[in-house]
């Protein structure tokens, strides 16, 4: 009988320890992924910025020289980061291939113009510095206009100051979430043997040595739980890193292993945190109000 009772008080405590690990590492793997999105924020804003084009449609009568000066200049320009001539010939060609059809059999000649598509740097897609680049280029007189779409220029930087400020907001709040349920768990598993801790301290054991063995099994679990959570992230940025090859999510491997690492200290600061408060919780209490 008692061997049968014993059985069952080990699988319920193994219960307990699987939960509160399972717990652990789903809380930090979301909170990793959140801390990922944080870090690569502005990288996948920058992604987006970097894909608006300046395109600027040159005179038929441009000559040779001028265009490549033109060039030239706009590659060593500091907002630039790529440039691309597009004659009017490969722009015909292109939209054939978009519509399926030759235009030309219609109009009788190619009304296109020879043009340069600017890639800008992402801190300068502003709505200034556009304005002022436009400025500057149109005093050009084989220049006959640049095109670019304001709007979505507005509407981009709008949206990624929101995004940016509600990113910010959601991982503080995460991250309190993240704080009050791996603290519940603990504490769960730490009230299941209130009648040991109490028992222990009425024959004369210190504080510090009821509390030790408790915070040294919870930390055990947080590691566990940590190295399961850092896992499923590495998982997460391999897949990330080789679906969007553009964001090189690898570039930066230091920046990653630090998050990594700050995920793995959390559940072991967390988890001995809430060990020592809930150990103190029931220290504290009065030996009546351990059934309640």
């Amino acid at each position: 009988m008692s061997s049968s009772f014993d059985r069952y008080q080990k699988r319920r405590l193994i219960s307990s320890y699987f939960s509160v690990v399972i717990s652990i590492a789903l809380v930090l793997f979301l909170l990793g992924c959140l801390g990922l999105l944080v870090l690569n924020a502005k990288k996948v804003a920058d992604h987006f910025k970097e894909q608006v084009v300046v395109t600027i449609y040159l005179n038929d009568s441009a000559k040779e020289v001028e265009v490549n000066q033109l060039e030239k200049s706009l590659a060593m320009a500091e907002y630039t980061k790529s440039t691309e001539y597009v004659s009017k010939e490969a722009a015909a060609e292109s939209m054939k291939a978009e519509t399926g059809e030759d235009f030309m059999d219609f109009v009788g000649y190619n009304p296109l113009q020879n043009s340069i598509d600017v890639h800008l740097k992402a801190d300068f897609v502003t709505t200034e510095t556009l304005a002022a680049i436009t400025e500057e280029l149109s005093n050009k007189k084989f220049i006959e206009e640049i095109r670019y779409d304001n709007d979505l220029v507005e509407l981009m930087n709008d949206n990624v100051k929101k995004i940016t400020f509600w990113v910010l907001v959601i991982s503080g709040i995460f991250t309190l979430i993240a704080v009050l349920l791996i603290n519940s768990s603990i504490r769960l598993a730490v009230y299941s043997k209130r009648f040991i801790i109490k028992t222990m301290q009425m024959v004369g054991a210190t504080k510090t040595f009821i509390r030790r063995p408790f915070v040294f099994q919870s930390v055990k679990l947080g590691i566990i739980g940590a190295i399961i959570a850092v896992i499923g992230m590495g998982i997460v940025v391999y897949y990330l890193d080789q679906s969007f090859v553009e964001l090189e999510l690898l570039a930066n491997p230091i920046l990653i292993a630090g998050l990594f690492a700050v995920i793995f200290l959390l559940g072991i600061l967390i988890t001995w945190v809430s060990t020592f408060i809930a150990t103190q919780r029931f220290l504290n209490l009065k030996t009546d109000a351990l059934y309640y």
